[in-house]
């Protein structure tokens, strides 16, 4: 039996601003969005990262649910994005105002730095190393 895991379920105030900062900030793609009843299915994933999960961006929809918006982890890293090049994507990264609030640092299993998204959920960017 083969499993994998897609989508993960991303809590987001708007559909709108949510897709807007993946696709202009992340350099994300648009993969879905397709209106369900009163809802969207929309989803996203880095770029060139075809047959990988995505994120299903799934807005608040009850106050325990907009509660979570920006801390679904608790203040936890919460994603982790892989990266073939660390130092040019985290230069076009700040170049488009992504917030890091941990630098740059060589580790055991290669370079990360920590990143907030539009709702101060916190990722790690890293190269990993071969």
């Amino acid at each position: 039996m083969r499993q994998h895991i897609s989508p993960i379920a991303f809590i987001v105030r708007d559909y709108d601003e949510a897709i807007e900062f993946f696709i202009e900030k992340l350099s994300f793609d648009l993969v879905e969005d397709t209106p369900i009843e009163k809802k969207r299915w929309v989803l996203v994933r880095p770029s060139g990262s075809v047959n990988q999960a995505c994120l299903l961006l799934s807005k608040a929809a009850t106050p325990e649910q907009a509660e979570a918006v920006g801390n679904q982890t608790g203040g936890r890293v919460f994603l982790f994005l892989n990266t073939d090049d660390f130092w040019r994507d985290y230069e076009a990264m700040k170049a488009k105002g992504i917030v890091f609030t941990r630098p740059p640092k060589e580790e055991t299993y290669g370079t990360v730095a920590v990143f907030e998204d539009l709702y101060g959920n916190r990722w790690d960017l890293i190269q990993p190393k071969s």
